[in-house]
């Protein structure tokens, strides 16, 4: 094993001593000896199985078949989630054939940050996560499950899945995935086409052919943004069936490895000799694997707050420098858009999950002695699944990159570091992805241009205002202030500037997109404004140092002026206001800082 990476580990570890301990104790207590139905009265019981059918209920009468939950986030709007329609009844099936039961325990929302870019909804995003798992949890709350089928794909749907699945972590779990759409117009292409849309040299017309160019058909979204992190790392941490993650829909290998996954489940229950619950599984080192593999592949920053989040779900503590610690030891080794010109079906045609196993094993920055649904070991996720005489089956993978130019080796990589940043100063803690972004871009000192929206910064442009180096600050977009929308529509008149060679940079408590990291940005700020953060006290004009080589996010303001400066004012301006915004509030309100997972769930008086 790599030094580095053992001793975070190690850190980790010993942090979460206290907290592990009396998570793992909990998950024992919920335990059942054995099916968790028999806990129920027969009035209980009778509610539970009354739908089922005449054969259904007398398995269920018994004590020896495991009754399955599936909970999903099928909604045939996303196109990500639309392929789950069809999946209950495959699922149903498939666990009838082990000669258990599977329910449909429950449905998730599943929002979307693409449709809500820039749109008052966007402010519901990133609480959608811990609604999504409170969801889950009111699913699972009949307490007539044995193990869990977890489907859900998108940015804030997995992360608030995985919270709900660490919190019932007695239940074995499985998480299913659907896949990506095929490729559409390049995503070099679609940039370049909102920039000429930005620059007012195209009209609404053109750009709507070129956004339905790109995301075109059910699936996964094919650029390497939240939804696909999200994929690549509950595969990393065991959770999917080896080589899940980047299978198309409606096709039959993806069919069979629904079917192999809800068998899968009932291998792990109490009933079957094989007990494995998910809390159990997931440790310490599943979560350093998950973000190794997020590094080493430049993913979403998003997930610095979601591995956080359901990291603490089970009892594990994870922070910023951890991220910070480890991009330092794992080398850069994919290049998927934004960070290059392919998507994820090139990654997968390239060698995919199976490949980028192998290297991380090979080069010890993955600890290979951990559980998953398969069993101890990651061996078996370097075999990719195919359907060989009409049957499934894991064969051999290839050792070497079908595209240099998208899977590198660890001997070679891109970049020797994984590409995130943690920014410190006066300012306070901040991330900074620097995996994308051009050579001469790591370090900006320039005059702050001060805005309290994203639409502000638009218009600012727009009128010509921002032909100069500066770095934006854009302030009150805090989890607390705006629940932390992300600010996608930044991205394309930063990067106009930037092409038109001024220096830019972004200074915000706020999120950027998942597929963002062009332009720097210092996002996720701590302490936000609307906390008494200094990003509050910042004037037009001032000097900003955005130092992503040093590590350092820096007010060049002298102190005793900036002490006798009084914070800005958050102006609400019906933010908290429509759009279902303003049933959000006690959420918003109670929601953690960046730095802690931006969560609302977890009580201060608790173990967690």
């Amino acid at each position: 094993m790599n030094k580095q990476v053992l001793a975070i580990t190690d850190r980790i570890i010993e942090r979460s001593k206290e907290t592990r301990a009396a998570y793992l104790k909990k998950i024992e207590h919920e335990k059942s000896t054995t099916v968790h139905r028999a806990n129920l009265s027969c009035g209980n019981l009778a509610h539970g199985f009354a739908a089922c059918s005449k054969q259904e209920k007398d398995v269920l009468r018994g004590i020896n078949h495991s009754d399955i939950a599936i909970v999903s986030a099928y909604n045939d709007m996303l196109s990500a989630h639309q392929p789950y329609e069809t999946y209950p009844e495959v699922i149903k099936e498939a666990v009838a054939e082990t000669g258990g039961v599977a329910q449909f325990a429950g449905g998730v929302p599943a929002m979307c940050d693409g449709v809500t870019q820039g749109q008052p909804g966007m402010d519901l995003s990133l609480m959608s996560r811990d609604v999504i798992a409170m969801s889950s949890a009111v699913a699972l709350s009949h307490n007539m499950f044995d193990g869990a089928l977890m489907l859900g794909i998108c940015d804030k749907i997995v992360p608030g899945l995985l919270i709900a699945s660490m919190t019932f972590g007695h239940l074995p779990t499985v998480f299913v995935p659907a896949g990506p759409m095929p490729s559409g117009i390049p995503n070099k292409e679609k940039a370049r086409v909102r920039q000429q849309f930005a620059k007012g040299e195209i009209g609404e017309d053109e750009l709507l052919e070129a956004e339905s160019a790109s995301y075109h058909t059910a699936g996964t979204c094919t650029f390497f943004g939240t939804a696909n992190s999200n994929q690549l790392v509950v595969e990393v941490m065991g959770l999917h069936l080896p080589g899940a993650s980047f299978i198309p829909p409606n096709t039959q290998l993806r069919e069979e490895l629904t079917k192999a996954a809800a068998r899968q489940v009932t291998r792990l229950t109490q009933q079957s000799g094989n007990y494995m619950p998910v809390g159990k599984m997931i440790n310490e080192k599943s979560i350093v694997n998950a973000i190794v593999a997020l590094l080493a592949t430049g993913g979403s920053t998003n997930l610095t707050m979601h591995i956080i989040a359901f990291a603490r779900a089970a009892g594990i503590i994870i922070n910023f420098q951890d991220f910070n610690d480890l991009s330092n030891a794992v080398p850069l080794i994919t290049r998927i858009y934004p960070n290059g010109h392919a998507d994820v079906n090139h990654f997968q045609q390239s060698g995919g999950m199976a490949l980028l196993f192998k290297e991380l094993l090979g080069a010890g920055l993955l600890h290979p002695d951990v559980e998953t649904i398969c069993g101890p070991g990651l061996e078996r996720y370097t075999k990719q699944p195919e359907i060989v005489d009409g049957k499934l089956q894991w064969v051999d993978s290839t050792d070497v990159s079908g595209d240099p130019e998208v899977i590198a080796t660890t001997k070679s990589p891109f970049k020797p570091d994984g590409g995130l940043k943690v920014l410190k100063g006066n300012l306070g803690t901040s991330v900074l992805k620097t995996s994308s972004l051009r050579e001469g871009s790591f370090v900006i000192k320039a005059p702050a241009v001060v805005f309290e929206d994203q639409h502000e910064l638009d218009a600012a442009f727009k009128a010509g205002e921002l032909e100069k180096d500066f770095v934006a600050v854009v302030r009150f977009q805090g989890p607390k202030a705006r629940g932390m929308p992300e600010l996608h529509k930044l991205t394309p008149p930063l990067g106009v500037l930037q092409d038109k060679g001024f220096k830019v940079a972004l200074v915000t408590d706020g999120r950027m997109s998942g597929a963002s990291g062009k332009v720097p940005a210092a996002i996720h700020l701590c302490p936000e404004a609307l906390d008494g953060g200094t990003i509050a006290k910042i004037q037009n004009g001032d000097m900003l140092l955005v130092d992503g080589e040093k590590g350092e996010l820096v007010l060049l303001v002298d102190e005793a002026e900036l002490a006798a400066r009084d914070n800005a004012t958050f102006q609400v301006n019906g933010h908290h206001q429509g759009m279902g915004r303003e049933l959000f509030g006690f959420m918003r309100r109670n929601l953690s800082t960046a730095d802690t997972g931006a969560c609302s769930l977890f009580d201060e008086g608790s173990t967690l």
